[in-house]
């Protein structure tokens, strides 16, 4: 069975060179990561597999993939991406990757919220421009955060906190519990947290989860800490929060377009710490990130996993 990896930047493509064994099955790792969905068609061909790492999938492009059975998503939010529900229709079953990336994340979101809470960013932004800014930080000690949605990256974040000396609370739509972390209703959570940190995967119930009501009910100057998806968040409600002081800091890595626009608000909002959806990026996650692929493009050709 053929598959193909459609949008390979250069060090995951590196990676799916290494780890793959061609007696397995046939991978054509194609080394575009721009390609356009209009262009997928003709870089599929023959393939019944399609690894995607970035690139949008509508389901008029998949249905133009004639020997298309298997779309293998690099993540866990294949809906920003794909409609799963509607390629199913069409005989094209969606599998994605988790827990992969779940300690590289999880130090992402640790670091953008004690980046927020020195101020390290706009320190920089400032020495950079010739500007001496000092800023007053916040002791992080003693301070509560608290995890929305708790899996395996909010674990790990909660492990992180815990060490810091930080009280941590979690809630989570399905009930759940964990050593060192307190769970409590939303209300609670957004009242008393201090940092509040986004950990839910996107879906129809979780697009807009903070919400301009949401927000209203944070406790005034929180940071707001995501790594999870951009579409979790309203917007222009969090830009009116950071504009108001509701939120003291908003520490970013993912956002609603990706790459940010040029000319995006967030980029002339002083308190905004912003990286590029790069929180999963470290040489330990892609190799769980590919490995994890080729094993679900092992079970689907019936060669089994790496075990």
């Amino acid at each position: 069975m053929k598959a193909i990896f459609v949008d390979a930047n250069p060090a995951l493509a590196d990676v799916a060179d290494r780890l793959h064994r061609p007696a397995e099955f046939e991978l054509v790792v194609n080394r575009q990561a721009d390609i356009t969905p209009a262009q997928i068609p003709a870089v599929v061909a023959d393939a019944a597999i399609l690894i995607v790492d970035h690139t949008a999938l509508p389901t008029d492009i998949a249905r133009q993939c004639k020997a298309l059975r298997h779309v293998v998503f690099l993540g866990t939010g294949a809906r920003s991406y794909m409609n799963p529900e509607e390629l199913a229709a069409i005989g094209i079953e969606v599998h994605i990757i988790k827990g992969y990336g779940d300690t590289a994340v999880a130090e992402c979101a640790f670091a953008l919220m004690w980046t927020a809470a020195k101020g390290f960013a706009l320190m920089d932004r400032g020495m950079r421009a010739g500007q001496w800014l000092r800023t007053a930080g916040i002791q992080l000690t003693g301070k509560t955060v608290g995890l929305v949605g708790f899996g395996g990256i909010a674990a790990e974040m909660a492990r992180l906190c815990n060490g810091a000396g930080m009280r941590v609370l979690a809630w989570n739509r399905s009930p759940k519990a964990h050593p060192g972390v307190e769970f409590v209703s939303l209300d609670a959570l957004l009242r008393e947290s201090h940092v509040i940190s986004l950990h839910l995967l996107l879906n129809d119930e979780t697009r807009g989860f903070i919400s301009r009501d949401n927000i209203a009910r944070m406790r005034r100057g929180v940071i707001l800490v995501n790594t999870a998806r951009g579409a979790l968040v309203d917007e222009s409600a969090m830009i009116e929060g950071l504009a108001s002081g509701q939120i003291g800091h908003a520490a970013l890595d993912v956002f609603d377009v990706e790459p940010l626009p040029a000319g995006h608000p967030l980029e002339r909002i002083e308190n905004v710490t912003l990286s590029a959806h790069s929180a999963f990026r470290t040489p330990e996650a892609s190799d769980n990130l590919i490995e994890a692929s080729l094993d679900h493009c092992r079970r689907i050709s019936g060669v089994g996993s790496a075990g």
